[in-house]
């Protein structure tokens, strides 16, 4: 996968599809993200850079309720992906 602003701008819409709100926010975030389930609400720490944005994306989607079927067919995909990718470093022990 690409570390690139098209890449991060996909891995929010599937946040943002299903009903997640994505802010940026200054923080002491341990993880450099915090949820707030009960609003749907993902805030990740303003001052990562884009590496940094896209594979706490990566790592977090998969901890999340996301609503496959609100999803378009190209996040369909890029979930599925994404949840390939979490399998493989869980099996790696990563």
């Amino acid at each position: 996968m690409k570390l690139n602003q098209s890449t991060l701008d996909k891995l929010e819409a599937v946040l943002e599809e299903s009903g997640y709100i994505v802010r940026y926010e200054r923080g002491t975030f341990q993880s450099g993200y915090c949820i707030l389930e009960q609003k749907k609400v993902v805030v990740l720490n303003k001052f990562l850079i884009l590496e940094s944005r896209i594979n706490t994306l990566l790592e977090l989607i998969p901890q999340v309720n996301i609503t496959f079927d609100a999803l378009t067919a190209e996040s369909q995909k890029l979930y599925d992906e994404v949840l390939a990718m979490a399998s493989a470093k869980a099996e790696n022990g990563e």
